[in-house]
């Protein structure tokens, strides 16, 4: 109720001419700030994502390359069965899904509004197999389904131009409006993880395993991975008071409890 009495008060702080800018909720029944139109979105990430694979040109021809196109469309299946099944097919109906590896020693990988999924080669040593990549893919097409980065990029017009709706905002400051959309994206940094907070998080975890399983890849292969990504880094991650997002210990233990939700989804 506290969650909910926040979102409707913010929101009423907020005017654009005579619209009234309302919460809505996300995939997750959890009411969420939304100054943001879906058309602003998807084509703040069209110009993003065009110049990146401009300066990036996709691997091809390779069985990492396959693999990444083979995960992402079995992925992309799942998530629409996922949302189906809820009645929600309504939140990717603009997707147009695309796979890409790209040749960066970064770990990360990341997926855009519409369905732009990128994967960097330096995340590969840590996925090791379609399973593992399931589970980062799973995660970051969680939180395109779940809006996380219109969430963040709302918040930051609230606060930085009082609410301000974005087509508004891209019409008449065009730079300023896609360094917001960049940096609620996480476009730039050296991991999108950062981008996000603690909450989103936790979410893109508990729905991308929901995701993983419905497109028939065991859940249990998320508590593998985040293993291998906390022993890639021995004692250098950030205290998790300390840090906007779980640390890799209390990820796992997160997925752990989760993990016969997740299982329920899993048809092999």
């Amino acid at each position: 109720m506290k969650k909910l009495f926040v979102c409707i008060f913010l929101s009423s702080l907020v005017t654009t001419g005579s619209v009234f800018q309302s919460c809505k909720k996300n995939a997750n029944d959890r009411n969420t700030l939304n100054l943001v139109d879906d058309a602003t979105i998807m084509s703040l990430s069209g110009q993003q994502y065009s110049t990146f694979m401009t300066a990036n040109p996709p691997i091809t021809g390779t069985p990492e390359a396959e693999m990444v196109k083979r995960v992402g469309i079995k992925l992309s299946v799942g998530v629409q069965d996922y949302l189906a099944a809820k009645g929600l097919s309504n939140l990717i109906k603009d997707f147009q899904w695309e796979f890409n590896l790209v040749n960066n020693p970064e770990v990360n990988a990341w997926c855009m509004p519409g369905g732009k999924i990128v994967v960097y080669t330096g995340i590969l040593p840590l996925t090791m197999n379609d399973s593992g990549l399931a589970v980062i893919l799973g995660h970051e097409i969680a939180h395109a389904v779940l809006k996380h980065g219109n969430e963040r990029m709302s918040q930051e017009l609230l606060v930085q131009y009082g609410g301000l709706a974005a087509s508004v905002l891209l019409s008449t400051k065009p730079q300023e409006t896609q360094a917001l959309f960049n940096t609620a994206y996480g476009v730039g940094t050296t991991t999108s993880i950062l981008a996000f907070s603690r909450k989103h998080e936790n979410e893109a975890d508990e729905t991308g395993l929901y995701i993983m399983a419905t497109a028939g890849y065991n859940p249990n292969a998320a508590i593998g991975f985040w293993q291998r990504m906390q022993a890639s880094n021995p004692g250098g991650a950030t205290p998790v008071l300390l840090s906007t997002h779980p640390s890799d210990a209390q990820r796992i233990e997160n997925i752990t409890e989760l993990m016969p939700k997740a299982m329920v989804y899993y048809k092999p």
